[in-house]
């Protein structure tokens, strides 16, 4: 089923592209333009996300496919390499909201501040390179404006999407009691919001808690711990 799902969500976001920037006309004064520009952005965060499902083995059981998977999904995002991104991930789950955590930001927890702080860690000349080359490619076929709305634009608007429902809310000050042992609030139980805003990423103290369990089921542990409470 992982496989499954990483594959839908990979085809999603390449045909949903295609179509776009082939049939989708550049008038912004139709409903189409923007609603196809924010259809993107979430198929963008969908692939983040299922190379972050990736990072915890939990798209196949097999590891190199697994990896294989994930390294694809990371490229196809925006170039990243995805060891690194593995590797980091790691310390964000062995250290989460501390100092020793790559993906916190400690100090100034201003959104935008935090948000910069956050990009700067992840970005690498490498990975501006493989995206300028791949964006010369793809003025062979398609204009520099096409390029930029449907592509450049809506991979831009996914990161504050992963940003603000993944990182931010999650494990922003105030540390409180309740957010123990992860350092991680979660969203209130609302499924339809929770798979609309970022793929079920908001459950976070769930993921925490439960980092092997995949994406799609983590409503799941959110069910579960909603009963335990009532």
């Amino acid at each position: 089923m992982g496989v499954f799902i990483a594959f839908l969500i990979v085809l999603s976001w390449a045909t949903h592209l295609l179509y776009v920037l082939n049939f989708q006309s550049l008038d912004i004064s139709q409903i189409s333009f923007w609603f196809h520009i924010v259809l993107q952005s979430w198929l963008f965060t969908g692939l983040f996300i299922t190379a972050h499902d990736a990072m915890h083995g939990t798209v196949a059981r097999s590891k190199k496919l697994n990896n294989v998977i994930g390294f694809a999904a990371t490229m196809l995002y925006a170039g990243m390499w995805y060891p690194v991104l593995l590797k980091k991930h790691r310390l964000h789950h062995a250290w989460p909201g501390t100092e020793k955590d790559p993906d916190y930001h400690v100090g100034n927890q201003n959104f935008f501040a935090w948000w910069f702080s956050f990009m700067k860690a992840y970005l690498s000349i490498w990975q501006i390179i493989i995206m300028a080359v791949l964006f010369n490619v793809g003025l062979i076929f398609f204009s520099e404006a096409q390029l930029i709305i449907f592509w450049v634009i809506p991979a831009f608007v996914s990161t504050f999407q992963l940003f603000y429902f993944g990182t931010y809310l999650p494990h922003r000050l105030p540390h409180t009691a309740e957010m123990q042992p992860h350092n991680a609030r979660t969203q209130n139980r609302n499924h339809l919001w929770a798979f609309v805003s970022c793929y079920f990423f908001g459950y976070h103290s769930e993921h925490h808690a439960s980092p092997f369990t995949p994406w799609w089921k983590l409503y799941s542990i959110k069910n579960s711990n909603f009963q335990t409470k009532k």
